[in-house]
């Protein structure tokens, strides 16, 4: 049976949160015994993860709605809102990295407690290996279903794996003698974090208020009605990001000697191809206007609309 984008969403971050749980454990138990506050801090940091990935089954539950009375055209956005969190949640673990790392260098205290075993290092391998894949496994699901809310929580696997990396560095650094690496890796993994929070928060806003679809979108959608049998001209083509989703309104010019009913079938096929070439497409409406009798006139796009 296919799966529903629900569905996906539900299974892909319940194996996560399975996944993350092993490695917190792993990476606890080796910090505390391998002498590694920078592995102990990882392992409190990867936590986050948990609450992270919990904000986006809520909130893509709630998105995955069926429209009610307060609601009729969806909840689509409940997404967003999770993308929004979930972004805050990015841009606080990046300010958090960058400031550790920044104090170390400012106060140059680099000198550990003690030296970390070779159990942390190994620790600090096995979490970028495994946050790495999970980012890359959530991404897919991600783009897969269109999901704004399961590629933002697939980021934070990422901004996991380059803490991952700052660790290893830094335990790599203390044993080596050079303890400093882990300050200055942090501070460059904090710029990465911090542009993709920006950019998630971006495209979660754009698409809360009403903000078209890419150019290359409209431009297929456009040539795709102009095929349509009948079809003399686009009038008006406005798209609208719901959520993940997409609202299109289009006026097209049909031969004005048409009868209603001719327009109207016209109309229909124009709908029911736009919403079956392009899944994420939601609802379609489609006005229909009279050609211009007189090829010299252009249309100013200023018809009324239904």
């Amino acid at each position: 049976m296919k799966r529903t984008n629900e569905q996906i969403a539900m299974r892909v971050s319940l194996h996560t949160i399975l996944g993350n749980i092993a490695l917190t454990a792993f990476q606890l138990f080796a910090g505390i015994f391998g002498r590694s506050v920078a592995m102990v801090a990882d392992a409190i940091h990867g936590l986050s993860d948990l609450i992270s990935t919990i904000i986006v089954m809520i909130g893509i539950k709630l998105a995955n709605q069926k429209p009610d009375k307060q609601h009729p055209y969806g909840h689509e956005r409940f997404e967003c809102v999770a993308a929004i969190l979930l972004s805050a949640i990015l841009f606080a673990t990046g300010v958090g990295i960058g400031w550790a790392g920044l104090q170390q260098i400012l106060e140059r205290e680099f000198r550990p407690m003690a030296i970390p075993g070779l159990i942390a290092l190994i620790a600090a391998v096995v979490g970028i290996v495994v946050k790495e894949a999970m980012y890359w496994y959530k991404r897919h699901a991600a783009k897969k279903i269109n999901s704004s809310a399961l590629m933002a929580d697939a980021w934070h696997h990422r901004s996991d794996s380059l803490s991952s990396i700052g660790s290893f560095g830094g335990i790599l650094g203390a044993r080596l003698g050079f303890p400093i690496l882990d300050a200055v890796a942090a501070i460059i993994i904090c710029l990465f974090i911090l542009k993709v929070a920006v950019d998630i928060f971006r495209d979660a806003v754009g698409k809360m208020t009403d903000k078209a679809c890419d150019e290359q979108t409209e431009a297929a959608m456009r040539d795709l009605i102009l095929e349509q049998a009948s079809v003399v001209e686009v009038d008006v083509l406005k798209t609208r990001l719901f959520g993940d989703k997409i609202y299109v309104d289009v006026e097209i010019s049909v031969d004005g000697s048409h009868t209603l009913c001719e327009a109207h079938d016209v109309a229909q096929d124009v709908h029911d191809v736009i919403e079956a070439a392009f899944p994420t497409v939601k609802h379609c409406t489609v006005h229909v206007n009279p050609a211009e009798s007189d090829p010299g006139v252009e249309d100013d796009g200023n018809r009324p609309t239904d």
